[in-house]
């Protein structure tokens, strides 16, 4: 199937005169501009793991498929049961297995020995756990009390045949595709993989590899925001580094355009002399600097070039990660066909303190404690790496003025939340 239209040019523009962002009306653009940009492929279920569904998955079959014994037991017909204090039922000859179903009808007033996951035979709507019954002489014995329809799971109790089993744009996760082989479903339509580029950009970059002078830096956005994509489920292309060099910016926007469906570049974003990639799209595509309202991560950098969305990260790996999750995961979601994904955040007690001015929203890296409450990594500073690699989340304080106090209620997202 062919790909959808790519995203207009004018996608990432704000309206006039908007000088600082908030994060909701950043957020809210994005959600309003990106779409699905890519296309469907068939895939058997065994191998669509991780992959969005292109159109609703419908039932092939019931689950169950037939009415079945929930428990090891015995079954029979309630309205048989006396008004006395204990039952007296006799049992028939066989029994009811998971695979193996017992062929006749059971007589009125009597009962039949059946298993865990085993049909129920005609002439039987009730069981009783073995564990509550004595079996003397081929006579089964319990006491009154149960309820009619005990133990027995409906046909179709949970999906019945025809039905959404799950509905388009769902990712399929390890409890997905389970539900789907039970439905008898064999293959679903699912969107192709959103192809990302990671790009880095800056003379003072060096690789693991390579000897550092004390005025270079290893570069850990790229290995970071390449991990980050494989997490959610991306094609991840890396691209590797760019020099400070408007040239070599030029041509490796144009090999990522050539194959990538979106771009993350980190660095070179802002507006200084060597912010090369900025300059670039600024005078070859349509450029919008965005001052997100936001710490840290208040520079990103969005263009559109030749129909690809380049995403301009900060060079500061914590601001990097940050706009990553709070801002590229849920557009690259929604050019992926996942819609507009908004990850769960919980309130929970905190345990630090802090005075917030007004004026812009605050994510700081956090931890959950065993006591059920969430600790704030010591600094606040977005060169500190450790930070990111010692929390398991963000907690987020609101644009407005506040004082948090130890035991206050604060929200918290984990980053499993931005899978």
């Amino acid at each position: 199937m062919g790909n959808p239209p790519r995203l207009k040019d004018d996608c990432f523009a704000l309206p006039e005169g908007t000088v600082w962002t908030p994060v909701e009306t950043a957020l809210a653009h994005l959600r309003s501009h990106m779409r699905c940009v890519v296309g469907e492929e068939r895939h058997p279920v065994s191998e669509a793991l991780g992959r969005i569904l292109a159109a609703d998955a419908v039932a092939k079959r019931a689950n169950p498929p037939t009415a079945n014994a929930a428990v090891d037991g015995y079954g029979f017909a309630h309205a048989a049961l006396s008004q006395n204090n204990m039952q007296l039922l006799p049992l028939v000859d066989g029994r009811a297995a998971a695979g193996a179903p017992f062929a006749g009808k059971i007589p009125y007033g009597q009962a039949i020995r059946i298993l865990t996951g085993a049909s129920v035979p005609k002439g039987v709507d009730s069981v009783i756990m073995q564990e509550d019954v004595q079996v003397k002489d081929g006579q089964l014995h319990f006491e009154t009390g149960l309820k009619l329809g005990a133990n027995c799971r409906a046909k179709g109790e949970d999906v019945n045949a025809g039905e959404i089993a799950l509905a388009a744009g769902t990712r399929l996760g390890p409890q997905e595709i389970g539900l789907l082989v039970a439905l008898g479903v064999a293959e679903v339509s699912v969107r192709s993989r959103l192809k990302v580029g990671v790009l880095s950009t800056g003379d003072e970059l060096r690789q693991p590899s390579e000897a550092a002078s004390d005025h270079q830096i290893y570069d850990a956005n790229r290995p970071m925001l390449l991990g980050l994509l494989n997490d959610w489920g991306f094609e991840a292309v890396d691209l590797g580094v760019v020099p400070d060099d408007r040239a070599a910016v030029e041509a490796a926007l144009d090999q990522a355009a050539k194959g990538c469906d979106a771009l993350l570049t980190s660095g070179g974003a802002s507006a200084g002399d060597e912010d090369h990639m900025s300059a670039v799209l600024a005078e070859k595509a349509q450029l919008h600097l965005w001052r997100i309202a936001i710490k840290p991560g208040r520079p990103l950098a969005l263009a559109m070039w030749q129909g690809m969305p380049v995403f301009g990260l900060p060079g500061n790996p914590v601001a990097a990660f940050t706009t990553a999750l709070i801002f590229a995961r849920p557009a690259l979601g929604a050019l992926q066909g996942q819609g507009w994904q908004v990850p769960q955040a919980f309130h929970l007690p905190a345990a630090f303190e802090k005075q917030k001015k007004a004026g812009r929203r605050e994510i700081l890296r956090a931890r959950r404690k065993a006591d059920g409450s969430v600790e704030v990594f010591a600094s606040e500073g977005s060169g500190r790496i450790s930070g990111l690699a010692w929390a398991d989340g963000f907690v987020e304080l609101p644009d407005e003025a506040m004082q948090v106090k130890q035991g206050d209620l604060v929200a918290f997202t984990p980053f499993s939340a931005f899978h």
